[in-house]
């Protein structure tokens, strides 16, 4: 459509007012000939296109206006199939022109010879008024032109406004709304039409859009309860409207608190971590859960870690959130153990204002919702009360939650990565952990080994730690001397790697030489009976037992098969009963699968 035809009525007004001031019949196209404004005999072909109109396009593509004399025997006349059977006896032809560019013309025509003759006499007092139509026309369709781009702008603005999460509520001098944004209708539970064009105090009569209208200074970030349909617990700014030094209006923005919240929380949580390759250990077995580790890191599966205290759990859980898709998220890290009972609740599942005594004014999101989209790491499962692991047990089967004191449902979107140093069988069987939370942890089960089980990697975790800490406390000690190695690698380590980095700590701290000597290594580190020779002699010899029997019974597959009379054959070649051979199998797969 034609920029003169978005203005059809007001051009058929100006072809009207044009043919009575002059007693002559008007034609007005668009610049593709299309008759936008008409009178007398040409008025019912409104809206057709010209067949021929060879005069009109010269004007519109030179822009030059032009009176016809004697239709039919002009230069442009030659190619019309009407030359000589003109149906007007003159015509005018005045450009239409808007920024240079034709967008139509204005023609008058007369159809007999009096009016030939009138027109002709009159011509230029009639182009000099055409002019001025042809002007009047042109600033219509700028203005047009104008109000179009006003009215996309306005459009492109209500829908980015409409797009974000913030509420904008917009007032003008006299306290009445004049915009109210998707986001707080959602927030506030009021609709737009409900509340536009109405004075806002009859809604939030506590709004500081009307704190600043009465003349207060722009407001920034002001926690506030505004109670609408619902109430809505937000951190909100006001800011005043100027043109030039009036102010004109207010627009606030306000955020729901518990958005605030998780930002706040998002921004100081770290968004790198360590990887894989920074856990340190070179050990087969090491290596072995590193791997598995690795691999799983990538799903949304459920883990379960098990292992003794200081054994590296909660370095697994880091470098499994990072080296996963939600690594741009929170990693929330909660120990279960270290959090009382009363309080592990609503820490980790929030609660809403007025839930409890001393409850934050409006409510408060816990770990759960904070880690929306991340990883929550639950250290210490088994110090979960059994009251809270059916709340658990929901978050894992159906992904969604309720606050202390809630009653709406709230979707979530979190990986669970859980760690225990007890046996979670053994709890499960004495009633204190429930069964079905047991199997929804144990997806992807990962067994971290003891120190004691991989003892060739405490020569890496000594250098390591020593680096470490001649970083933090600025020191230079060169290494360990040779019977505080001695005494280093044949301790049992019961604490694992913490205590092996807090031993190591320890002797930095009190090391004046170039070296850690053996004397300023820790008490229970140095005491003889603390090395624990007898008892780590023991553990060695069962792990080794354990290591024969396991490649004895891999030899005898190879010899005999996995049937059940193969297994009959193997039991009476290894001189062992079928239930002892079977349940010797049992044990080793349940050791193998961590």
């Amino acid at each position: 459509m034609s920029e003169l035809c978005t203005i059809q009525t007001f051009v058929q007004r100006v072809a009207e007012a044009i043919a009575a001031a002059l007693s002559i019949d008007v034609e007005i196209v668009d610049d593709q000939l299309y008759r936008v404004g008409a009178t007398g005999n040409i008025k019912k072909e409104l809206g057709s296109k010209q067949k021929r109109g060879y005069v009109n396009k010269f004007v519109i593509n030179t822009g030059e206006n032009y009176v016809v004399t004697n239709p039919g025997e002009h230069n442009l006349c030659k190619s019309c199939d009407l030359k000589g059977n003109c149906f007007y006896t003159a015509g005018l032809f005045c450009a239409i022109k808007l920024e240079g560019k034709s967008i139509g013309l204005i023609s008058l025509i007369s159809f007999n010879e009096g009016q030939r003759k009138t027109l002709l006499a009159k011509k230029i007092c009639y182009l000099n008024f055409c002019e001025q139509m042809a002007d009047l026309l042109a600033s219509k369709v700028s203005e047009f032109r104008t109000m179009a781009k006003l009215s996309a702008t306005s459009k492109h603005l209500e829908t980015i406004v409409d797009t974000i999460q913030e509420g904008i509520v917009a007032i003008n001098t006299g306290g009445k709304v004049t915009y109210f944004n998707k986001a707080a209708e959602n927030m506030l539970g009021i609709k737009q039409v409900e509340i536009c064009n109405r004075d806002m105090e009859s809604f939030l009569p506590n709004a500081l859009a009307l704190k600043v209208l009465s003349g207060t200074r722009a407001i920034d970030s002001t926690e506030v309860v505004y109670v609408g349909k619902r109430k809505a617990h937000v951190l909100s700014s006001a800011y005043p409207i100027r043109l030039g030094p009036r102010i004109v209006g207010v627009v606030e923005k306000f955020t729901a608190m518990n958005e605030v919240q998780k930002l706040a929380y998002r921004f100081n949580v770290p968004t790198q971590g360590l990887t894989f390759d920074d856990i340190i250990g070179d050990s087969s077995s090491f290596i072995a859960v590193k791997e598995r580790a690795r691999k799983v890191a990538t799903s949304s599966s459920t883990v379960l870690m098990q292992g003794e205290s200081g054994t590296g759990k909660g370095l697994f859980a880091r470098a499994i959130h990072f080296a996963s898709k939600r690594s741009g998220k929170p990693l929330v890290i909660i120990n279960c153990g270290a959090i009382p009972d009363t309080l592990l609740e609503s820490e980790l599942f929030g609660y809403e204002e007025g839930a409890f005594t001393g409850a934050k004014h409006g409510g408060k999101p816990g770990k759960f919702e904070l880690a929306d989209g991340g990883t929550v790491f639950l250290d210490e499962i088994g110090e979960l009360p059994l009251y809270l692991q059916s709340k658990l047990l929901r978050v894992l089967q159906e992904r969604c939650m309720e606050r202390v004191g809630g009653v709406k449902t709230i979707p979530i979107d979190v990986r669970v990565i859980a760690a225990t140093n007890k046996d979670l069988t053994k709890m499960v069987a004495s009633g204190d952990f429930r069964a079905d939370l047991y199997y929804r942890l144990n997806v992807i089960p990962l067994r971290i080994p003891s120190l004691r089980e991989r003892s060739e990697d405490v020569s890496g975790l000594l250098s390591h730690f020593l680096q470490k800490y001649n970083k933090l406390f600025d020191k230079n000690f060169q290494d360990f001397s040779q019977e505080a190695y001695r005494v280093l690698k044949s301790y049992h380590w019961p604490g694992n790697a913490r205590e092996l980095e807090n031993s190591i700590e320890y002797a930095c701290n009190l090391e004046t030489g170039s070296e850690i000597n053996v004397n300023n290594l820790p008490p229970q580190v140095m005491r003889p009976q603390s090395l624990g020779i007898g008892h780590t002699l023991k553990i060695r010899l069962e792990e080794g037992k354990k290591e024969v029997e396991r490649q004895v019974f891999q030899e005898a597959f190879k010899i005999y098969g996995t049937s059940g009379e193969a297994k009959e054959k193997i039991s009476q070649a290894l001189g062992i009963s079928r239930a002892t051979l079977y349940r010797r199998l049992k044990e080793i797969e349940s050791e193998s699968q961590y």
